[in-house]
């Protein structure tokens, strides 16, 4: 047995080791070039946490904390149930306290601690030193901690955080009221980073309007060429003006040369100046969902006998997004063919609640793009590395800023929120993935005059073309925008263009909720056949209508896409169900919905790192409740399907002139019968009783499923649902 399982475990790390395309994640914004004189080190390992709040000072060094949990970020406060709804999650302060004794080399350099989130409000101590207040779960937490790092000693970081409900600041509404889970921690990534006196700044720590850190855009982009625009703002810290060198290099992911730039910049003593330039690119490799093509963009300030004293890496993809009113949807130049259709997403997982590493930030945004998707709304500042997952997978993001159904009159909360919508676009404004801001709050009844502050704030903050911000149509201030959510469509205005945010939650009333999109993966075939049917087109449209994949492939091109409601199960505050209307459960195992979304993807193969080209899947069970017709899901021009070896064959053509959903579910009726499958049983044929599922392009052959009755279970197979990541020693994983 012990040979049997130390061959598993060569088999899962010979996989992993020799999987290409493995993913990259950026740290605190950037990834590290080595020698510049730039370090980052992880400070996710071993903190001291208790939950509750502690009488004493635990923010002073000398505080005894031994007696406390050792954890590791990203850390959500607890382990929940699998079903963690109505508020089942803990609420209230929690204290982490992380001691370290930095490197003798770091001495002298620029100490930064860079949180990329803290649920709710937090304060944050350094060495007994309060250094910030922060207010908002979704955003980073910076702190220069130069001059109060001890050499030669321990250091302690002291963390206050607190999820308690408080209306002061976004998201402002109660936990028991919302219909998912704030939870609560340092739920994603802590990074210390030491840079020398000359550096490239922080974006969200300068706090400067379209500045700070690096600014990259895009101007008159074809594919005959494209204008790439270059900021990268530069601190001095030193004690005497610098005259230094930034160059900017542009790399195709082979390594090779496109384009360099470099500027010469005089920088003050204790002042930050701007190095700015553009590159014009002559037959570009332009990204889109379908041709995710990312360059590296490599930022290095050089300082005396030209040695590089500072610099980083940007994965970059030039691209070009415009919404034309009733021409729709406009990509790099060129119209957009069909709907661009995806989802919504929560960061919630099952037991772990919002403490998801970078890997299962990866496999979400994989698993999505293999499903065929090609949007998803975040819902609030999502993660980095999910952003950097959507960048290199080919998957737009509707970035939101943090806010749901709530709005308080007293100033101090709207401007919380604009500091949000500044500090939301200063930290994803490079990803290539960016689709558009939803800087308003999420089904909200606010004043006109912050609907059109909000809008404001984006074009101040993105200056320069392909950046556009939306908010619902019908709402408050909806004429300022040029891109309405929600389309009221019997209202449709020629100057506007539109996208349907959420579709396909279809409960009955809102205290029972029962609802035939809402299925939990547990209560079997049916439920979920009927969950697949009601999101693609549910037989009761013409009595009943709805919005659904049928009927949203047959919008006018003014409305480009939609966000189905939801992709993945989640908690919630204020029911006791969880949510059940993903199209995979919170573990992420899949629903067959999730094959039928996949069956809308195109069948032509291509260069993307997800799974693409031709799908076949058979929805059926084979058990004695299956139904008598037999559902399968395939984007194939024709479909095959053989009952028991050489057997019945039946025949699916796909009718050329549809013109709603790409694939419409495919049904061969009155083809299973159980009695059939107990005589080929009872007769010993157990190995010729399948059914055959076959998909044919230009009358090929391309991809099968073959299913077989399930039999008396004798063994239980393991497999590591990674995504062809490497699991990581480091706490996460």
């Amino acid at each position: 047995m012990k040979k049997n399982i130390l061959a598993l475990l060569f088999l899962l790390l010979t996989f992993n080791l020799s999987a290409s395309n493995l993913p990259e994640f950026s740290t605190a914004g950037f990834y590290e070039l080595s020698n510049t004189g730039r370090e980052v080190y992880s400070m996710n390992l071993a903190w001291r946490f208790i939950k509750g709040d502690v009488p004493g000072m635990p923010y002073t060094v000398n505080f005894d904390d031994s007696g406390w949990e050792v954890v590791s970020v990203p850390h959500g406060l607890e382990y929940l149930p699998e079903e963690a709804s109505g508020c089942a999650n803990y609420q209230g302060i929690a204290w982490y306290r992380k001691h370290f004794t930095p490197d003798e080399r770091l001495k002298g350099k620029q100490m930064f601690i860079h949180f990329e989130a803290i649920m709710g409000k937090s304060e944050v101590y350094v060495n007994g030193q309060l250094l910030k207040k922060h207010y908002g779960g979704y955003l980073p937490v910076i702190l220069d901690v130069t001059n109060l790092l001890k050499w030669g000693e321990e250091n302690v970081i002291a963390v206050k955080a607190d999820n308690s409900d408080d209306p002061s600041y976004p998201v402002g509404k109660p936990q028991n009221m919302l219909d998912f889970t704030y939870f609560g921690g340092i739920y994603r990534d802590c990074w210390l980073i030491a840079h020398n006196d000359v550096f490239i700044t922080n974006a969200n720590y300068e706090n400067e309007v379209a500045g700070g850190g690096l600014f990259v855009s895009y101007a008159d982009v074809s594919e005959k060429s494209a204008l790439v625009n270059l900021k990268a703002h530069i601190r001095n810290s030193s004690v005497s003006d610098k005259n230094v060198t930034v160059t900017f290099e542009l790399k195709r992911k082979s390594g090779e040369l496109v384009k360099r730039v470099s500027k010469k910049l005089t920088v003050k003593r204790g002042n930050a100046s701007y190095a700015v330039g553009s590159m014009k690119i002559n037959a570009p490799s332009l990204w889109s969902p379908d041709h995710p093509y990312l360059y590296d963009l490599e930022v290095m300030v050089k300082g005396a006998n030209d040695r590089i004293v500072d610099g980083y890496r940007q994965r970059i993809g030039i691209r070009s997004i415009e919404f034309k009113q009733t021409e729709g949807l406009w990509i790099n130049g060129k119209p957009y063919e069909g709907k661009i259709m995806g989802t919504n997403r929560h960061q919630d997982f099952a037991v772990l609640g919002n403490a998801l590493p970078n890997s299962m930030q990866w496999r979400d945004a994989k698993k999505l793009r293999d499903a065929g998707l090609k949007v998803i709304r975040t819902h609030y500042v999502i993660d980095p590395a999910f952003m950097d997952a959507c960048d290199e997978l080919g998957l737009f993001a509707l970035v939101e800023v943090p806010g749901w159904q709530f709005w308080n009159k007293e100033p101090v909360f709207g401007e919380r929120v604009y500091s949000d919508i500044r500090n939301m676009i200063r930290i994803h404004r490079n990803h290539a993935s960016l689709f558009f801001w939803e800087p308003i709050l999420n089904e909200t009844h606010y004043p006109e005059d912050f609907a059109k502050k909000a809008l404001d704030i984006c074009r101040e903050e993105y200056p320069y073309p392909y950046s556009i911000a939306a908010c619902d149509d019908g709402a408050e201030g909806d004429h300022y925008y040029s891109l309405l959510l929600r389309p009221i469509e019997s209202k449709l205005r020629t100057d506007k263009t539109y996208f349907i945010r959420e579709w396909g939650d279809n409960v009955d009333d809102w205290n029972a909720q029962n609802s035939d999109s809402r299925v939990a993966r547990g209560w079997g075939e049916v439920p979920m056949l009927l969950q697949a049917e009601h999101y693609a087109n549910p037989s009761y449209i013409k009595d009943y209508p709805v919005l659904c994949y049928e009927t949203i492939s047959n919008k006018p091109d003014q409305i480009v896409g939609a966000c189905f409601w939801h992709s993945f199960d989640h908690q919630r505050g204020y029911h006791a169900d969880p949510f059940y209307g993903g199209i995979m459960d919170a573990f992420r195992q899949p629903k067959a919905s999730y094959y039928m979304f996949m069956s809308q993807r195109s069948p032509e193969k291509s260069d993307l790192i997800a799974d693409n080209g031709p799908m076949i899947y058979i929805a059926h069970e084979l058990t004695p409740f299956s139904p008598k017709d037999v559902t399968v899901y395939s984007n194939c021009d024709e479909v095959r399907l053989t009952v028991f070896k050489n057997g019945k064959e039946y025949i699916y053509k796909k009718d050329p002139d549809h013109k709603g959903m790409p694939s419409p579910i495919i049904t061969f009726a009155d083809a299973f019968h159980f009695m059939e499958w107990k005589a080929m049983a009872r007769s010993g044929r157990q190995d010729d009783a399948y059914l055959l599922a076959e998909g044919l392009i230009d009358g090929k052959v391309v991809v099968s499923d073959k299913r077989y009755p399930s039999g008396q279970a004798d063994h239980i197979s393991l497999r590591l649902d990674n995504e062809q990541v490497p699991l990581k020693a480091d706490g996460s994983d």
